[in-house]
């Protein structure tokens, strides 16, 4: 894994934008593609970028995850969430009208602690920790774990590490797993695929991809384990009565 410190955190952002995930200055990705809403019972999900989902419930709530100043939802969310590993994560300009900003981590140095319920929706968190250039930043990153339609999404966020036994208890039953895939500046991808298989969703949902060849590699490393299937479009719309019998990994378009 490569560390990083704060001014490294401005490279890799200059390095997603080249890579075609962000485009200089902010961009608005995706469609609510579901002019009727999401059906009772299931989850839409829009892959804006690089580490940035739109999660649509039946009621109407909007979330984004690492919501950013380069890669924002076609609407103003009602939810978000961040992890500070660097810029393309996190965002000090949050647009009005979000009614809730969950960060990662805790500005003020202890450990971020999140269990909100809005509507259909109920958001919660299990911090993790970042290693950087002298030494480690203890909590400074959290999976995200969003409970909705009777499913379990989990957004690993910017995970440098395995997980415990502790971790594994916090995070109980997950459904769906959004996992970095770049292999270099979040875990490499041997002990992410660990990761995965540890957590044992039913659907894998690749993110921080920077290049085609990095995510082909992922998918051949994890293809021992989990199924591969591919969507032409960057969202997908899932139930638990639609999870799949095996493991798969949900290839979304876009990156």
């Amino acid at each position: 894994m490569r560390l990083v410190d704060r001014r490294g955190r401005r490279r890799i952002a200059d390095r997603v934008r080249r890579a075609g995930g962000v485009h200089r200055g902010r961009r608005r990705l995706g469609l609510l593609h579901l002019a009727g809403g999401v059906p009772e019972g299931a989850v839409s999900i829009t892959f804006l970028g690089h580490s940035s989902f739109l999660i649509e419930s039946p009621a109407g709530v909007r979330i984004v995850t690492d919501y950013n100043d380069m890669i924002r939802a076609p609407a103003t969310p009602d939810i978000v969430t961040m992890n500070n590993a660097h810029p393309t994560h996190y965002s000090e300009s949050v647009e009005p009208g979000v009614k809730y900003v969950l960060r990662g981590w805790d500005p003020a140095g202890g450990v971020a602690s999140h269990h909100l319920d809005y509507r259909d929706v109920r958001i919660r968190n299990v911090p993790t920790n970042v290693r950087e250039l002298g030494g480690t930043r203890y909590n400074g990153n959290s999976i995200f774990v969003f409970e909705v339609a009777d499913l379990c999404v989990a957004h690993l966020g910017h995970l440098h590490h395995t997980l415990t036994g502790a971790h594994l208890a916090e995070l109980g039953a997950i459904d769906v797993v959004m996992v970095p895939v770049d292999g270099t500046f979040t875990l490499n991808q041997e002990e992410m695929i660990e990761v995965l298989r540890q957590i044992g969703p039913k659907i894998v949902i690749p993110m921080h991809i920077f290049t085609q060849a990095s995510l082909e590699k992922f998918l051949t490393r994890a293809g021992g384990f989990f199924a591969v299937r591919r969507e032409a479009g960057p969202a997908v719309v899932l139930s638990r009565a639609g999870l799949p019998g095996s493991p798969e990994i949900l290839v979304l378009a876009g990156r």
